[in-house]
């Protein structure tokens, strides 16, 4: 008895093709067959022309979800599948008659996943010339479409598609299941017409370069291992070159701290996992790495290592690790537990009614006498970096890699600490008196001078609102 085939499609506001995708699907010469259509939030009348296909056709099942991408979509689908097999099409996109017949009979027990030749069509013409596959040209560049046919048990066996918003989810799919064993093959006819729309998502994903890889890296070292020798990187071509010169350096447990919700990311990337941050340092640029892989210390050592010395004042360090090639530093991380405070200093700038405002300011103050005292100087001691807790009773500070442990601070150097908190003067005032306090100064003359020199500083750059 032949197996069945569960086509699968993930259906987002397409209305203006997915009955050309149905009808190409209903057109195959194989049976028995399923379609496991996924609505997935969609509002512009898809789902009724679904629904109206379901009525006439009883291959068509359809189901609803809310809008959650693609790989979400896919997962749903796949696990209401009754089909031994499964082939994603997607809805704006059609199947040659005998497409899935070939490719159930070029299914063999050492063969994980089968494809085929695909055509342009739409806002672009021609054959989609994908590379001939190997393991190690996968491990540069995905070469399989997705709208091959696989197994619904190796679906299983690699946990679906990733539900992770990375782009290339499809890359990452065919990756875990060449992970599993097995072959690859690409039948010698063209089976797939693969629709080109301007501003399509696969045109998209270009913009992600740097996110797929980080992406791809995380989710399969030990096949970037294998076929590459160490990681894929962002000039992929080189990537094998370029590890049989890298070399890895790390203290702590780090790898499993690597994934993570990405929580920020502008230069540098911040990812939460669990109890942990986890900051990922932008890649420096050729002088600065050669410094900090033949010279100096990382920016990844150096929060490890400050942080170390300032129990009780940052988060506790966890691990540090960084990435060298030919001896020049490319990657580096440093990961912590995540801080018990819930607020940064930013929130009280412009917010006098900030609850606890004047107890908070007090509390920072004598923070920062903490930090002098033990010689410690921040020269990055801004607002996003200062960290406190509701009432005041905790304060902390992050982003330590320009961190200076000094055996003398002057006067003059403590009370210049603060002026990169542009707050309002009087907000100043009650910090640097309980700073003062704390210190043995003398409150008046410190919140003075910081006053002055803050105000003289705002007036240089045209502010005079504080």
């Amino acid at each position: 008895m032949k197996p069945v085939v569960s086509v699968i499609i993930p259906l987002y506001n397409a209305a203006p093709f997915i009955g050309e995708a149905l009808d190409s699907v209903l057109a195959s010469t194989y049976r028995p067959l399923e379609v496991v259509v996924v609505d997935d939030g969609s509002t512009d009348g898809s789902l009724h022309i679904v629904q109206q296909y379901a009525a006439s056709h009883p291959e068509v099942r359809v189901l609803s979800q809310p809008n959650s991408g693609v790989s979400a979509a896919r997962n749903t689908a796949i696990s209401h599948a009754t089909g031994e097999y499964i082939l994603p099409v997607d809805a704006d996109d059609k199947i040659s008659p005998d497409y899935i017949e070939h490719a159930v009979a070029a299914m063999r027990d050492d063969v994980r996943v089968v494809g085929c030749r695909a055509e342009y069509f739409g806002a672009r013409q021609g054959e989609w010339r994908l590379p001939e596959f190997s393991y190690e040209r996968l491990a540069r560049k995905n070469m399989i479409h997705a709208c091959s046919l696989f197994r619904k048990a190796d679906w299983q066996r690699v946990g679906g598609f990733c539900r992770q918003e990375i782009y290339r989810e499809d890359w990452d799919f065919w990756l875990s299941m060449m992970e599993l064993g097995g072959r690859y093959v690409r039948l010698n006819e063209t089976g797939l017409y693969y629709r080109v729309q301007p501003g399509s998502r696969r045109s998209r994903a270009k913009q992600h370069k740097r996110e797929i890889i980080d992406a791809i890296n995380r989710r399969h070292p030990d096949y970037m291992q294998r076929y590459l020798g160490g990681p894929l990187h962002y000039h992929r071509s080189w990537s094998r070159f370029l590890n049989r010169f890298r070399s890895v350096r790390q203290v702590g447990e780090f790898d499993r701290w690597q994934e993570g919700e990405v929580i920020f990311a502008r230069r540098n990337t911040l990812r939460l996992t669990g109890d942990a941050v986890v900051k990922q340092f932008a890649t420096p640029k050729l002088l600065r790495g050669v410094w900090y892989g033949l010279i100096g210390k990382s920016k990844a050592r150096r929060s490890y290592e400050y942080a170390l010395q300032m129990s009780g004042l940052t988060p506790a360090p966890i691990a540090w690790r960084e990435v060298r090639v030919c001896g020049v530093l490319r990657e580096s991380w440093y990961a912590c537990r995540a801080s018990e405070c819930t607020h940064t200093f930013n929130e009280l700038i412009g917010h006098p009614e900030f609850p606890n405002r004047t107890q908070i300011l007090q509390a920072i103050g004598r923070f920062t006498a903490r930090l002098h005292t033990r010689g410690i100087l921040h020269r990055d001691y801004s607002g996003g970096n200062i960290l406190f807790n509701a009432d005041g009773s905790r304060v902390e500070v992050i982003d330590l890699n320009r961190i200076s442990i000094c055996r003398h601070l002057s006067r003059e150097q403590r009370w210049l600490n603060f002026e990169r908190l542009n707050i309002d003067r009087e907000a100043l005032r009650i910090m640097v008196t309980a700073y003062a306090t704390a210190m043995g100064d003398d409150p008046a003359a410190s919140a003075a001078f910081v006053i002055s020199h803050r105000w003289s500083k705002h007036v240089r750059q045209g502010i005079t609102h504080l």
